[in-house]
């Protein structure tokens, strides 16, 4: 199976190259962007068939390796 891991900042902490990058879109002509988020996504193939075991060792995987627990959020979502 796979899944699909999306890791974001917690609101609240900065992230300079969105900040950048809706800056350039401004200076670009995009005047109507009112903000950029930048994720981090992880495509994974898990070679389990239980929809539950697939979805707990992906989220074990982000919560251990792939996100920062101190400034990072992450989703987990089956990719069908």
């Amino acid at each position: 199976m796979k899944v699909k891991i999306t890791v974001s900042l917690r609101t609240g902490v900065l992230d300079p190259a969105a900040e950048t990058i809706h800056r350039s879109m401004g200076q670009l002509g995009f005047e109507a962007v009112t903000s950029v988020v930048q994720r981090r996504v992880f495509e994974v193939d898990i070679a389990k068939s239980d929809r539950d075991a697939v979805l707990a060792e992906a989220h074990a995987m982000a919560d251990k390796l792939l996100a920062n627990p101190v400034i990072e959020t992450f989703t987990v979502d089956l990719v069908e």
